[in-house]
């Protein structure tokens, strides 16, 4: 298809001139058949501009921001966005609600009482100005035709389409007028893509039309064949996200949290090369600057000012807390990570379908790790839930998805490998 009829097609998605029938036709005929790059970088510039696109040219610093392909105990974003924001940079970010297994950013922030994650555009620009980052939800201006063609794909069967992927995930992304962009791509037994070839193949893809459209983009393959951090489910999280700003970080957490930090502020002309940007990164993590950035943004989003001196009283907790108790000696040889998420869905921590409500305070504290030494006796996790039922649930399926044994394990890396694809003109 040439640039010019796909730009046509997608105006007949936004106005409803093209319908169902065709929409989920064209959706599995890309399925099947696949698109060259310059359709995709097409398809991807033509559903950016089926709304608004956002310009920020009062901004004294670069916009960036950053998307992840969703896992269990991923909190990069409440962290990265408030520390590009110390740096310098402008990080206006658009997220998404959990649904299955894969926790939702969202959702975490809206454990915290007050927070705002569906500003008008207008606010959402004031609220960039102000504090530095803004993370909201998806509104109606920005890449409408995504919303429209994104529900046809779940019907067809075709979401795991890559081009049909890379198009949903950029088209917003471009309109919300970035000047650099890093992806978080997952890879293993709690991802999307669990093969690491569909993974780098889908990294590959997103950065090369990103690029193609204009945008300079990195993309990181990390590992997910384990929660990224100590808890999973939304209120925990937070606060696991306070801890790291003061200086308990999970080493896992840290890593990937560092390397896309530094990815972003090389895009963003912050720093002239890796050894630059972490050695900021560090200054801003250790000095409270990043822990000022978040609390700014709780707090002109609507939330507490003072969350991160006195957490207990804005984050509820669930009436039960028990641990899991290991019930023989070894080495934790392997963790099902979907399994995992599951665990915190039965809870009440997540959804099955996009219509149940979620209770923030449940879900898991002080996970183990994949080669943790474990004797008889040692909690594998803490489990908080509302009752005793959902906690014998969640404690039965949790069992069954962590695996102790004897003998040492070779970890898997944590980060696969680094894709960088520089601006080419759209």
């Amino acid at each position: 298809m040439s640039a010019e009829s796909i730009r046509e097609f997608v105006r007949g998605i936004t106005t409803g001139e093209v319908t169902d029938a065709q929409l989920g036709a064209y959706t599995m005929a890309v399925c099947f058949s696949g698109m060259s790059m310059e359709e995709q970088v097409a398809l991807t510039l033509a559903m950016r501009d089926s709304g608004q696109v956002m310009r920020w040219p009062e901004l004294d610093g670069p916009v960036l921001d950053k998307h992840s392909t969703g896992g269990v105990g991923d909190v990069v974003s409440l962290i990265l966005g408030p520390l590009l924001a110390a740096l310098g940079a402008f990080v206006p970010m658009i997220s998404g609600r959990g649904l299955g297994h894969t926790g939702g950013t969202l959702d975490k922030l809206e454990s915290i009482p007050g927070f705002d994650t569906q500003p008008d555009l207008q606010r959402f620009r004031g609220m960039v100005r102000q504090a530095g980052v803004a993370i909201i939800g998806q509104t109606d201006e920005l890449a409408p035709a995504d919303r429209r063609v994104y529900a046809i794909r779940d019907e067809t069967s075709t979401v795991p389409a890559i081009p049909l992927i890379v198009s949903s995930i950029l088209s917003k992304k471009l309109a919300e007028g970035l000047d650099g962009l890093v992806l978080d791509v997952k890879t293993g037994n709690g991802a999307f893509m669990r093969e690491p070839e569909r993974a780098r193949a889908l990294a590959t893809e997103l950065a090369t039309v990103s690029a193609g459209a204009g945008l300079p983009c990195s993309a990181l393959i990390t590992d997910m064949n384990q929660p990224l951090a100590w808890s999973a489910g939304n209120a925990l999280e937070v606060r696991e996200v306070m801890d790291f700003l003061v200086g308990k970080r999970h080493p896992r957490l840290e890593a990937v949290t560092r390397t896309l930090a530094a990815a972003a502020l090389r895009q963003g002309g912050l720093a002239g090369n890796d050894g630059e940007a972490l050695e900021a990164i560090d200054f801003a993590l250790d000095s409270g600057a990043v822990a000022e950035c978040f609390a700014r943004m709780v707090a002109v989003q609507g939330g507490p000012a003072d969350l991160l001196e006195r957490p207990d009283r804005y984050l509820g907790e669930a009436p039960l807390c028990k641990p899991l108790l290991a019930e023989q000696a070894g080495v934790v040889q392997a963790i099902d990570t979907l399994t995992v998420g599951l665990a915190v869905m039965y809870l009440g921590g997540g959804r099955q379908r996009n219509t149940d409500k979620i209770d923030p305070r449940v879900g898991l504290t002080g996970l183990c790790s994949l080669g943790d030494p474990v004797e008889p006796g040692m909690p594998l996790a803490q489990i908080h839930a509302a009752t005793e039922e959902g906690w014998q649930q969640a404690a039965a399926t949790l069992k069954a998805a962590i695996e102790v044994g004897p003998g040492a394990l070779e970890l898997p890396p944590i980060i696969y490998e680094q894709i960088d694809r520089n601006r080419k003109s759209s």
